[in-house]
């Protein structure tokens, strides 16, 4: 009888052919509890996952660990581990090569987390729109977090770092754990009622379950219907809750809500020196030009004085006096002038002048002057007037020159 006879590697290699083609155990889920974890110095992480009756060998290589696992795994957690069962050929045994590993319950509370978010977003509690501006120079802050930790000591020294001389009021609260989310309540409408500038409410990193107290929907409607801005400020950069969605503003950390809140004094005191030195110039500036316009108002309140109007109306009569007497003499100059001309031309022309010349004055018979032979004929009369006395005649002849 022959008998087929296989080589270990042989029936090793065929069963891990089986494992790979088959389609349930290469992608599965798979919850139980953590022992015997191990960190490899080379990154690999190598544990057992068991339940009550039984147990199986489980890896996560290093190149895995980025995405696949959020938390530190130790022995005695609770997990779900997704990956897919194969066989390590050099020893022969099957075991589960890990792609991502939660804590058991992590992914009933996501489903849980992303619910209410689409609730809420569709309600419109995180619409802008709700959304109230931070106040540019908060004076006082509210705190609502753990009393310890370093999550209000990030906030404390941030805020001094910046503004020294601003007031912070903490809440000490509980932010883990059954009775976090009405704790985490009473603080917000504590504070809210005091009147301050800005409230930070957040916590350090952690779990989903250790940061679930801020997905609980009381205290997203806390902070939705507070009336001071609240800044949200749970966990790392990362993590997100729905307090980071419904409030006013959201912080990656504690130190950034802390930054976000406060301004930086002393940048303060510089601007408000330059606006105190740029008023200074206004104001010199202002005076200036007010005093120069009262100084010209002055002149010309002295311009118009009625003794200053009277004595320069004196002046200008005087003048205007001096001018009328030069006129007038020029005038009567001018007058006398021409009167002794027409004088010396009157007297040219008196008969009496000429007559006493030998000249003799003609007329005739009707006493007109006779300047013309014409103005006679022969048989007329006529008579010559002469320096002493006139000459009666008649006409015997005429003739021309």
């Amino acid at each position: 009888m022959n008998k087929n006879i296989y080589s270990v590697t042989q029936v090793n290699t065929y069963i891990e052919r089986m494992f790979s083609d088959d389609f349930m155990l290469g992608n599965l889920s798979l919850t139980g509890e953590v022992s015997n974890c191990k960190y490899n110095h080379t990154g690999h992480i190598y544990f057992t996952l068991k339940d009550e009756k039984s147990a199986i060998s489980c890896v996560m290589f290093a190149g895995k660990r980025a995405q696949g696992l959020k938390f530190t795994m130790k022995d005695g957690d609770k997990v779900v581990v997704t990956g897919y069962v194969g066989v390590y050929s050099p020893q022969g045994k099957y075991q589960v090569y890990a792609n991502q590993i939660e804590l058991a319950g992590v992914g009933d509370l996501y489903q849980r987390f992303e619910a209410l978010k689409q609730e809420l977003a569709d309600s419109g509690m995180f619409d802008s729109m709700y959304k109230k501006p931070l106040p540019s120079h908060a004076m006082k802050i509210g705190v609502v977090t753990a009393p310890t930790g370093a999550a209000v000591h990030d906030v404390i020294r941030v805020s001094k770092t910046r503004n020294p001389f601003v007031q912070i009021i903490l809440y000490p609260a509980q932010v883990q754990g059954e009775g976090a989310a009405p704790s985490i309540i009473s603080g917000i409408n504590c504070l809210d009622s005091m009147g301050l500038d800005v409230i930070i409410v957040g916590r350090g990193g952690g779990s989903i379950e250790d940061l679930w107290a801020f997905n609980e929907e009381e205290v997203a409607r806390a902070i939705f219907h507070a009336q001071t801005p609240i800044i949200s400020a749970v966990g790392h950069e990362t993590d997100f809750t729905i307090a980071d969605f419904v409030a006013d503003r959201r912080a990656a950390t504690p130190s950034q809500a802390a930054e976000l809140a406060n301004f930086v004094y002393q940048d303060f005191a510089n601007q408000l020196e330059r606006y105190s030195d740029k008023l200074n110039r206004a104001l010199d500036y202002k005076i200036d030009t007010i005093v120069e316009r009262l100084n010209n108002y002055k002149l010309r309140l002295q311009l118009l004085r009625p003794e200053n109007k009277i004595k320069a109306n004196e002046e200008k009569l005087s003048q205007l006096a001096v001018r009328l007497a030069s006129l007038m003499q020029a005038k009567l100059d001018r007058y006398e002038s021409r009167l002794v001309a027409l004088s010396g031309r009157l007297d040219g022309l008196s008969p009496a002048k000429k007559l006493a010349a030998g000249f003799g004055y003609v007329t005739d018979s009707k006493g007109g002057r006779v300047d013309s032979i014409e103005q006679l004929k022969v048989g007329d009369s006529f008579s010559v007037r002469i320096k002493d006395g006139s000459i009666d005649g008649e006409i015997t002849n005429l003739s021309n020159i």
